[in-house]
């Protein structure tokens, strides 16, 4: 198994993209830490699928957008499972807004939630790496939207476009320390429509159903 002791962090792991990752890397031998939001059951529940494979796994509630709650939950993986040689920055939000009525507070949510909960994370898992000198490997999910053209999505592309200038700068500065950085961009994904409430903000986008880590896991696209 190509990833047999290795300790992975998957953020908005509890459905959706963060759940498949989390799965496959516990079927190539990983053990996980899944980080969840909003829906303790059903990250419990992939958790469950992830022991039954022989692995270990933690499932720690953090909200990313929050600086100190990011924080801590890197600290808590490395104290319960160990340093971590995986992070999988998968979570983020999509609430659809037309451009002229989007307002700063959704704008701010996005950001602080798709780009800046990135950015914590990758940092606070890196400047461990480097202080024990490990090598290490960082996943950061962007998306092909902003090169294409959405509707109603213009802060969600800002923070998905955003990320691959995050992931270039972290490439080039975390290379020498043998940390390897990438960005991948998924396509449209099926997942189960929901809704949910986000600091007040309605996140149902035009397609029934929320989007992301925070509410449901990992970028469409």
């Amino acid at each position: 198994m190509r990833c047999e002791g290795k300790i992975v962090l998957v953020t908005g792991a509890q459905q959706g993209i963060g759940r498949a990752v989390a799965l496959r890397f516990a079927q190539e031998g990983a053990d996980i830490a899944l980080n969840f939001l909003d829906d303790q059951q059903a990250a419990e529940a992939v958790a469950a699928q992830i022991t039954a494979l022989g692995r270990r796994c933690g499932v720690i509630q953090a909200n990313v957008a929050q600086p100190g709650e990011a924080r801590q939950l890197v600290a808590t993986v490395e104290r319960d499972l160990g340093p971590i040689d995986v992070l999988v920055n998968n979570a983020g939000i999509f609430p659809r807004a037309p451009f002229l009525e989007m307002t700063e507070e959704l704008w701010d949510a996005v950001l602080d939630t798709n780009l800046k909960g990135t950015f914590i994370c990758a940092q606070e898992v890196t400047r461990r790496m480097v202080a024990a000198q490990r090598p290490g490997v960082v996943i950061n999910l962007a998306s092909g939207a902003p090169y294409r053209g959405s509707l109603r999505a213009t802060a969600y592309m800002a923070s998905k476009l955003g990320i691959v200038g995050l992931t270039r700068g972290m490439a080039r500065e975390l290379g020498p320390h043998r940390i390897r950085v990438n960005a991948i961009a998924p396509g449209v994904t099926n997942r189960p429509a929901h809704s949910c409430q986000w600091r007040g903000l309605s996140l149902v986008d035009a397609g029934g159903g929320r989007h992301a880590g925070q509410c449901v896991d990992g970028p469409r696209g």
